[in-house]
């Protein structure tokens, strides 16, 4: 498992090593020891999954302390543009965002340290995603930003004529709006 630099502290791009024969493949999606190595601190409690068709956007979604939370996202079926916005006020990065297409064919992931907003669109007909968290669901410290926001410029790779977004992400504040105690 290789741990990728991106940049942004702590946001790395993890590319694990896959076995392939004629059955078919082999990978470790993650492992605690290898994370300790590369200096992250993460202990998944929560494991969630989605599914959505091409066209959908979710996010821009994160959770306020004490409840926020560090994320290792995957796709197990289709492809995705993967987004990650930092949101820490004393980071070099803050307002800036980090983009990577994420499919199940070279099962790249990426790992999002807490103190980030998250989303992501469709680009293949369907796609599967999973992710683990190091911090459970809350939703009285859920909270968004919008995806359409000018300030962050976000090209989510899909037509506007195209995109899926749900009522609930549509009604999430700009950036400068949104609020945060990261």
């Amino acid at each position: 498992m290789e741990i990728i630099e991106t940049g942004f502290k702590g946001l790395v791009v993890v590319q694990p090593e896959v076995f392939t024969d004629t059955r078919g493949y082999f990978f470790e999606s993650y492992r605690h020891e290898t994370f300790i190595k590369a200096g992250i601190s993460f202990t998944p409690v929560q494991d969630n999954e989605s599914k959505s068709v091409k066209g959908v956007i979710r996010g821009l979604h994160y959770q306020l302390c004490p409840f926020d939370q560090a994320k290792l996202i995957r796709v197990v079926v289709g492809k995705i543009f993967d987004v990650a916005v930092d949101l820490r006020k004393n980071s070099s990065t803050f307002g800036k965002w980090y983009g990577i297409e994420l499919d199940s064919e070279n099962k790249t992931q990426l790992f999002i340290p807490k103190g980030f907003a998250h989303g992501f669109s469709v680009l293949s007909e369907t796609a599967i995603i999973q992710y683990k968290c190091d911090n459970v669901y809350n939703p009285h410290y859920e909270r968004g930003m919008s995806l359409k926001d000018p300030f962050l410029n976000i090209d989510w790779r899909i037509g506007i004529e195209n995109q899926i977004i749900s009522q609930k992400d549509l009604k999430h504040p700009n950036f400068n709006e949104a609020e945060n105690n990261f």
